[in-house]
């Protein structure tokens, strides 16, 4: 067995319309250890975060872990919701935000194999 820690998803803006699939856990075990969402906006936004069984599953009630949560203007928000959650081989982490170019995500973990 193999345990890599690393950055799961490098800093990046979550995506509006539909979000968008922003990690896979290829081949391996996946358990989250820090997940952040920042604000860079004067105004709240929200933000969903869905942990999804395949990629091609669709985002949605069953698979939401947080559900528009607010995120205040120039808040960094840790998401204690994400921390110790785990992905099997092939479910994603998919990521939705309330307004384009407005909440960076980013979160590290640790890969087993």
């Amino acid at each position: 067995m193999s345990i890599v820690v690393r950055n799961i998803i490098p800093a990046q803006y979550a995506i509006v319309t539909g979000g968008s699939n922003v990690y896979t856990a290829n081949n391996c075990k996946t358990i989250i250890d820090k997940f952040t969402v920042t604000n860079s906006t004067a105004t709240a936004r929200t933000l969903s975060v869905y942990l999804k069984l395949t990629s091609a599953t669709a985002a949605g009630a069953d698979n939401v872990i947080i559900d528009a949560r607010n995120i205040g203007a120039h808040e960094c928000y840790t998401c204690p919701e994400l921390v110790g959650q785990s992905l099997e081989a092939g479910m994603t982490i998919h990521a939705t935000a309330s307004l384009a170019s407005a909440l960076v995500i980013s979160a590290s973990g640790r890969e087993i194999t």
